[in-house]
């Protein structure tokens, strides 16, 4: 048995609680992957799973050589990319992922950049207003808005963002401005069906009203429109409308109300041990996003 290559594959199927889905990302059958860590259990004398039909859990046993075997891969893994020079020169394919506005306005200048600053590099965006398991679809650096779970990985504050509520000058000229979130109920309301939409939104103090949107769109780019042509109402990020707001097509209300800005990190998985592709995009995404003033 090629120790190595069972621990690789012991982590995978930790990290995805799931045989079949280990075997997918690392290429394998599942029932090679299924054999390999039966053989390192046999090997070990433990188990390291506790196997259901429905989930696959580590033993208290499993979770003590998970944190040994993440240790061991990450030496071997700085080892040979020391001795092969690639933590010197940033090389290969780098993925990088946010949501998908963010994503296009802030982050696409910095991966075009970094690829001018490094030629033989490529690299791939995946912008998706959804939560991404960056572990299983293989990404290497993440930009998240928002409070983080505890995850393991390493994250960067680079700024924050707030949830602002808008509309057009026109539109409160007809109907009027909301002077505290209870009003709202009063007015029009356009809002997006995004992964983190809700009906109740919250304002400072732990205040919270309920509503029920009028007109809902699968973008935010179409509540934003909506808002502009003096349609309605909308809460959308402050980056989002930071266009409208500066050519004076919208304009922020109830923002003495608001709740605490929204953090930004740059997030990704290997710490300590991230080679010199992830190290060099961080660097440089770091500095251009603590740069924004818009970010912060």
């Amino acid at each position: 048995m090629d120790r190595w290559q069972a621990m690789r594959i012991f982590v995978r199927v930790a990290e995805l609680e799931s045989f079949a889905a280990a075997a997918r990302t690392l290429h394998l059958s599942a029932p090679a992957v299924t054999r390999t860590v039966a053989a390192l259990e046999e090997a070990i004398g433990t188990r390291l799973f506790v196997r259901t039909t429905r989930s696959v859990k580590l033993t208290e046993a499993g979770g003590r050589y998970l944190d040994d075997c993440r240790r061991i891969l990450a030496d071997i893994v700085e080892a040979e990319a020391a001795a092969a020079g690639s933590y010197a020169t940033p090389s290969g394919s780098l993925t990088v992922t946010a949501s998908l506005l963010f994503g296009q306005m802030y982050v696409l200048p910095i991966v075009t950049e970094y690829l001018d600053a490094y030629p033989a590099m490529t690299a791939r965006t995946f912008f998706v207003d959804r939560p991404v398991n960056i572990v299983e679809e293989g990404i290497d650096v993440a930009v998240r808005i928002g409070r983080l779970p505890d995850s393991g990985f390493t994250a960067i504050r680079v700024g924050s963002i707030r949830r602002v509520i808008c509309g057009a000058p026109a539109y409160f000229e007809k109907h009027g401005v909301p002077l505290t979130p209870a009003d709202l109920k009063d007015h029009r309301i356009a809002a997006s069906t995004s992964a983190w939409a809700s009906p109740e939104w919250r304002f400072a103090g732990d205040q919270r009203v309920v509503l029920h949107p009028a007109l809902s769109c699968n973008t935010n780019e179409a509540v934003i429109a909506a808002a502009a042509a003096g349609w309605g109402l909308t809460r959308v990020l402050h980056y989002q409308v930071g266009p409208a707001l500066r050519e004076g097509r919208l304009r922020i209300v109830l923002d003495e109300h608001e709740e605490p800005p929204l953090p930004i990190h740059v997030l990704h998985p290997e710490g300590r041990h991230a080679p010199a592709k992830v190290r060099a995009f961080i660097d440089l995404a770091v500095d251009r996003l603590r740069g924004n003033r818009l970010l912060n």
